[in-house]
């Protein structure tokens, strides 16, 4: 049923369980603001077995230049982590929640200091380098 849900949720694409894997799902983000919009973003939402009563995992499999998104996909999203989880969450608001992370930046929520520094102090060089990281790591957007 959320598999389903998130299907038909219009900012993601191919939501599908990861080598039939029920608990680990993929699919492409499609973030809705530069500098990330001309590209489609692979993600993972992985369950644990104890879900809904412990928050899924969500990762980014494309690179990508942003504060909240460290080099190996990790995500700072406190809407997953054990303090803020509620069992009645949904996975389509888990996929919301990091597509509006994507389309605002914010730089309290940072793995990777040097990048949040770079949004703060130079705005400009920080859209320039990730549209370039955009250009060079995302995956075409599906029509």
């Amino acid at each position: 049923q959320e598999l389903e849900e998130a299907r038909r949720w219009e900012g993601a694409r191919d939501v599908r369980p990861l080598d039939g894997n029920v608990r680990c799902w993929t699919g492409l983000l499609l973030p809705n603001n530069p500098p990330y919009n001309t590209g489609a973003f692979r993600f993972e939402l992985t369950f644990s077995p104890n879900h809904p009563l412990e928050p899924p995992c969500a990762t980014l499999r494309t690179p990508i230049y942003h504060p909240s998104v460290d080099l190996q996909g990790r995500v700072c999203q406190p809407l997953t982590t054990q303090v803020h989880w509620e069992p009645t969450t949904r996975a389509i608001q888990v996929l919301q929640d990091l597509l509006l992370q994507l389309d605002s930046p914010d730089p309290r929520r940072l793995l990777r200091p040097d990048v949040a520094r770079e949004l703060q102090e130079r705005p400009e060089e920080f859209r320039r380098q990730a549209e370039e990281h955009t250009r060079l790591h995302a995956e075409p957007r599906p029509d």
